[in-house]
């Protein structure tokens, strides 16, 4: 089933192939619901991308596998009904062998979301950005991308083949893999970097003007903070900021009950708090009010 955007009559695929078809990097925000991804939006971001970390840590749990494939296409719903512009989703290693890469792949069409980015880890899966990661056969991982290409209905859905190997098999394993999964004809290249710009540049160099490379510009600190201008120079064609908004979040939201709970008022943390009917507008309370005139009796 295709999803029309009524105003510009195009899908949320073929708005992010467009985006990616263009000259510039492309920023995206980060979210982990439906009112995140509304706040993304609305403070302009052009693509959306789903953490699977933070929609695990929202559900109580670490990033080590223990969300269900349901759980995260349920989310990915929510989130693309709320958001007019693209949105990626992170789908884990797909949930299973190539076959279960194949259902994956359908049910995020089905949820409206534009692609997804599915990774070579074993299951189950941990962050990127932990320590023990293990990563599965580089030919079982292409098996698994050509079964995505063959189970999406639009051919616009953008499938994005995430590299989890330069922390387990080193620089050249990872160059070996991502030469694998572009010739799998994987859309979009996502290698989940560490500290060392040098490996950074060659990997970058490596398939400059062959793939189109996604980067995480994760806070975990085993990256370097690159601006978005150094990761556009190197040739990437997207910088995505996952998990940064709701690590703010977290944290102000732990200063505010602890401050609230030790002087017993809510007097001094209204200045870190959106106004009430600020708050009701990233539910676009206003389009309900129209709509409730339009159709009210």
């Amino acid at each position: 089933m295709k999803f029309l955007d009524k105003r510009t009559g195009k899908t949320a695929p073929r708005k992010l192939r467009e985006l990616l078809a263009g000259d510039r990097i492309i920023l995206g925000g980060g979210a982990h619901d439906a009112l995140s991804a509304r706040i993304v939006e609305q403070t302009g971001y052009e693509l959306c991308v789903v953490t699977g970390a933070g929609v695990s840590m929202c559900r109580g749990y670490p990033d080590v596998g223990f969300v269900s494939g349901e759980e995260m296409v349920s989310n990915a719903r929510y989130v693309a009904e709320a958001v007019s512009i693209p949105v990626i989703v992170d789908a884990d290693n797909g949930y299973g062998n190539a076959m279960n890469v194949m259902r994956t792949v359908r049910e995020f069409e089905r949820a409206g979301v534009a692609g997804l980015h599915i990774e070579d880890q074993v299951t189950p899966k941990r962050c990127g950005h932990m320590a023990g990661k293990q990563v599965i056969p580089a030919a079982e991982m292409a098996g698994k991308i050509r079964a995505a290409l063959d189970a999406r209905r639009d051919p616009d859905f953008v499938i994005i083949a995430r590299c989890d190997a330069l922390m387990v098999e080193g620089l050249q394993a990872t160059l070996d893999r991502g030469d694998a999964y572009v010739e799998a004809g994987a859309d979009m290249l996502f290698i989940e970097m560490r500290e060392s710009l040098e490996e950074i540049q060659i990997i970058a160099r490596h398939f400059r003007g062959r793939a189109l490379l996604h980067w995480n510009h994760s806070p975990s600190g085993m990256v370097p903070r690159l601006s978005v201008s150094e990761i556009e120079a190197m040739g990437f064609k997207t910088a995505c900021f996952y998990v940064h908004a709701l690590m703010a979040a977290c944290k102000t939201m732990r200063e505010v009950l602890t401050e609230i709970r030790q002087t017993g008022n809510s007097l001094t943390v209204w200045d870190r708090m959106v106004d009430f009917n600020d708050f009701w507008q990233i539910g676009r309370l206003d389009e309900v009010r129209e709509m409730e005139k339009k159709y009210g009796e």
